[in-house]
């Protein structure tokens, strides 16, 4: 057996990737541009008494998987949907409310939310300085509604917001003409690129020479999976001209799925639902990669739901045998 040790610049594009994941998950941080739709009229809300709120035009609200941040525009003002992202910036020290995205979530001074959990049940307080607090309730948990009346608000899986907040003084703000049967005659709704979901990144490696026809036996990797919920996998290419054809496999002989497996658990190497432990060996299946001299990877890396983690990536190690 032969042990073969690639270290090189994933480390570097990991750290970029990671930092990007960071970005993008709304930590505690000034408001990025927004990501609700500038398509027509997809960023209108509707309110009986006071009319249009508009999402967009303030180039602030953005959805993340912890929480919603900036503030949308109406004929009374603003709506501020976050204590640290208003027009006079951060005023969270003075009044503490936000929307946060998780039923069960808690707002805090910082601007984060604690127990945020990605499923777009919108919960929490917006602020008018005209008719004050706007409540969200707590998503599809309408139980945290106060009153008889049950409401919430959500985004689904295509981005869509839908249902009610309510205020006590002009009633209900209404996120989606559907919510009403009303789109022939008043069509609008509000609408986002986040979607509920983790994001994914992908490295390859440069060519590696075996020296001689060989067979890849297992990969061990080195470095830490972040938080609950990351995952990472790994495909592999093989061929005995450095020009390839370079067809990545996984377990099933495809490009579908992603070693993960450690070897404990399958000697022909398997998928794996979370994050495997580094520094454990992950077979692959030798009949795919036997009597090869070249061989390139691809490691998958996804973070979390709330995509404030990801795994990284220091060392990848090659087990081959000649």
């Amino acid at each position: 057996m032969k042990l073969v040790k690639i270290i090189f610049w994933a480390l570097v594009i990991v750290v970029i990737l990671l930092t990007a994941v960071l970005f993008l998950a709304g930590g505690n941080r000034a408001a990025a541009a927004t990501n609700i739709s500038s398509t027509t009229p997809s960023y209108y809300a509707w309110n009986d008494a006071d009319g249009w709120l508009n999402f967009y035009g303030s180039q602030t609200v953005t959805v993340y998987g912890t929480r919603v941040t900036g503030y949308a525009t109406s004929s009374i003002g603003d709506l501020s949907l976050d204590c640290s992202t208003t027009r006079n910036g951060n005023i969270c020290g003075v009044s503490n409310y936000g929307i946060c995205n998780g039923t069960s979530a808690t707002h805090n001074t910082d601007g984060s939310c604690s127990g945020a959990d990605a499923s777009g049940n919108l919960s929490g307080y917006a602020w008018n300085d005209t008719v004050g607090w706007v409540s969200f309730c707590g998503g599809n948990n309408t139980s945290q509604c106060p009153g008889v009346v049950k409401y919430g608000v959500t985004v689904d899986a295509n981005g869509n917001f839908n249902g009610y907040a309510w205020n006590d003084d002009v009633g209900w703000v209404s996120f989606n003409c559907a919510n009403t049967s009303s789109c022939g005659t008043a069509n609008y709704l509000v609408s986002t690129s986040w979607r509920s979901t983790s994001t994914v990144g992908y490295l390859t490696s440069y060519i590696i020479d075996a020296g001689a026809p060989a067979t890849l036996n297992s990969i061990v990797w080195q470095g830490s999976c972040g938080l609950a919920g990351t995952n990472l996998g790994f495909q592999i290419a093989a061929s005995n001209s450095t020009s390839g054809p370079w067809n990545y496999l996984g377990p099933s002989g495809t490009n579908a799925d992603w070693y993960g497996a450690p070897c404990s658990q399958s000697q022909t190497g398997g998928i794996s639902a979370s994050c495997p432990a580094p520094g454990t060996p992950i077979c692959v299946n030798p009949t795919f990669f036997n009597n090869f001299r070249y061989f390139r990877y691809q490691v998958m890396l996804q973070s979390n739901l709330l995509q404030d983690s990801t795994p990284k990536v220091n060392n990848i190690i090659l087990n081959f045998s000649k």
